[in-house]
């Protein structure tokens, strides 16, 4: 089955008070790559939405087999980036796997995990959890949802495509917190860091 992985690296990254968070340094390299390595490693398609193909987030990308797409109104919000990453899927996508690029703590061993539990239902979606049941990413999407996209608009997500699946939509935890840990501002990115040296030591 072809479930592409559609990373959303499209956003201005406001909070970041002149940083930019997709490229903060994630095991020696940018959070952005890292991400996308992890993606590719999965034997899946990966595409990146950015806000130009001459942003350097698209530098940081440079030698990897990746798609890239330029996302020029993402301005009007997220629902840009997704409907700009559905139009860009290959012909033979079954669904796709849509993961924010600022969630560092998801592994390759993660999105494996959640392609084979997409494959093995019937659903339309399939969602990631936190240990605790809340909800977050990566979420899985089933092709059969695709035309939906275009009539999303703002920066809510696909919240109004889920709200309709019922129990079409399978929730799937992951470990720990990490389906909803995304990291928006400097305090976030040194309280990870902090977080991560202290279980390493």
């Amino acid at each position: 089955m072809i479930l592409p992985v559609l990373l959303l690296a499209a956003g201005a990254s406001s909070r970041m008070r002149g940083g930019d968070k997709l490229l903060e340094d994630v095991d020696g390299a940018p959070c952005l790559r890292v991400l996308a390595n992890r993606a590719l490693a999965t034997g899946q398609p990966v595409l990146v939405t950015l806000p130009s193909l001459d942003h350097p987030r698209a530098s940081c990308l440079s030698g990897l087999e990746v798609t890239q797409i330029a996302v020029h109104d993402a301005a009007l919000g997220m629902s840009r980036s997704l409907q700009c990453g559905i139009a860009a899927l290959p012909q033979t996508a079954n669904g796709v796997m849509v993961l924010p690029a600022d969630m560092p703590d998801i592994t390759e061993t993660d999105m494996k995990e959640m392609q084979a539990a997409f494959v093995a239902t019937d659903a339309l979606a399939l969602r990631a959890t936190t240990e605790a049941g809340a909800q977050g990413h990566p979420i899985i999407f089933s092709r059969a949802l695709f035309d939906e996209f275009q009539h999303l608009s703002g920066d809510t997500g696909a919240q109004p495509i889920l709200a309709k699946l019922g129990n079409r939509l399978i929730l799937h935890p992951l470990k720990n917190d990490r389906a909803r840990l995304d990291l928006d501002t400097p305090e976030d990115w040194s309280a990870w860091r902090a977080r991560s040296a202290s279980v390493l030591s």
